[in-house]
This record gives C-alpha cells, structure tokens and sequence, in this order.
C-alpha cells in the first residue's frame, strides 16, 4: 500500500522541546532569582516538566482553558496565589528564554528535503494552534506543512483516534496511506496504529520499546485497516526507507 503524505507532531519530534524547555526555564530561574529554592537546577525543572504534564492533562480533560492552565501552572510552581497578571507577567518573562533555546533537531530539515516532492506532509500536535503556528513559524518550517492541526481546536486529542482521523480527512487521504511520526511510545506510537495509519516512533534515546497495539482497543477505526505494530526508528534518517515502500505487508516489524 503506498504512502502518500506524512503526519507529524512537533515537540520532541522535529522540534528539541526538552533541551529548549530545559534551557529556557534555566535561564529564567537564574534571572529571577528562584534557583536557591531547589536542590539543584534538575529538580526544579523535573518539578516544572511534572506541572506541565498536570496542567495538559486538565486542559484535555476540558477542566480549564489554555491560558487558565498556564497560569495555574506558574502558580503551583512558585507555590503562591498570584492574580492573573501577574502569573501571565512571569511566563511571559519564562516564554523570552525558552524561546531563544528554540531549534530543530539536525535530522528534520534532511527528511524533509529528501520528501518533498514525494510525500505531503502535515501535523497534529497535542497543543493549540496558535503555540505551535507561531513555533513552526519562527523555525521556518511552517510552509512545509499543509495544515495544521491541534487538539485544542480540534476538541479531541492523541491518542484518540478522532484525532488522527482529523488529520486524514484534512488531507482528504484514507488513514492506509498516510503516516504519523511522533516521540510518544503510546500517545504517538499506539495511538496511530490503533487508527490505521502507518505509525513511526522516533525514539532518539534509543532506549525503550512499547507494547505492540491492542487490535480490540479501537473499535471506531476504519473498518478497511488492520492494525499493525509502530516503527521504530532512533532517526529521521531511517524514515524515507519506511516510507518507500510502504513495509507494513509481510515484512518485518522494525519495532522493539
């Protein structure tokens, strides 16, 4: 079955999120003062990137807005009851450091090159439309992409196979010919083979392995679709061999 076009999400995928994010918040807690309030640097950004998750998780589960979640963020993290101003005063001064550590990882601008005129190319990110247009933007990679497509607009978000469905339709492509490359092991890696598309895991630490799909986890994919196990893939270097072919059909799985 031959892939036409390439899904991908953003942070940790085609974006280094966690050295940015790590950089940035460094850079903050020094300019304001706060590092003395941890044992060390690492705790304090373990403790940001454990809040980060929290606040995702309520903002998925409809509890608050996006901007609500960012504030209560800051707030449970410098572990004072600021007013709206001024917990969107101190992420704002956060957003100017983390911002400067933006980049891409040096193996995105390759694949992309090498697919242009092969496969179309489009994302779907668990974030909002407006984060992650202005980060595609200021990397200069926006225009590589069809569309964009985020859970915070979409109301349904990964692993849920609403989502990956959205990304196929706006393509106007049936999920069999469509691939999604993503860092997550479940949310990414399970979660688009269970919808039927072509599912790539790039795990860049070459550390772990995940469990294969459960085929009865999903019973709203396309009928049409078996599901099959994600590629694992350590670089994007390894995705056009993925891709051209399509591999799926009695070959052996890279996953694992």
């Amino acid at each position: 079955m031959t892939i036409r076009a390439v899904v991908w999400d953003v942070d940790d995928t085609i974006f280094d999120y966690t050295t940015a994010d790590r950089a940035g918040m460094s850079g903050h807690l020094a300019a304001e003062g706060l590092l003395d309030g941890y044992a060390s640097v690492g705790q304090a950004l373990d403790r940001w990137r454990e809040l980060t998750d929290q606040q995702w998780a309520r903002f998925a589960a409809g509890e608050v807005d996006w901007a609500a979640g960012r504030r209560d963020r800051v707030r449970a993290f410098l572990g004072q009851p600021l007013t709206d101003t001024d917990a969107e005063a101190w992420f704002v001064r956060y957003l100017s450091h983390y911002e400067t550590a933006w980049a891409l990882f040096p193996d995105v601008l390759p694949v992309l090159d090498l697919l242009a005129g092969s496969h179309r190319h489009a994302v779907l990110s668990n974030s909002s439309l407006r984060v992650q247009d202005h980060k595609l933007r200021v990397l200069g990679v926006r225009e590589r992409f069809e569309t964009v497509l985020c859970a915070a607009e979409l109301g349904v978000s990964k692993p849920a196979a609403e989502a990956f469905h959205a990304a196929c339709d706006a393509l106007e492509l049936p999920p069999h010919q469509v691939a999604y490359v993503g860092d997550h092991p479940e949310i990414d890696g399970r979660g688009a083979a269970e919808a039927g598309l072509l599912s790539v895991w790039i795990d860049r630490t070459g550390a772990g392995t995940a469990a294969a799909p459960d085929p009865d986890a999903a019973p709203d994919r396309r009928a049409d679709q078996r599901v099959d196990r994600p590629r694992r893939i350590v670089s994007l270097a390894e995705l056009p061999a993925i891709l051209r072919p399509d591999t799926r059909f009695g070959a052996p799985s890279t996953f694992g």
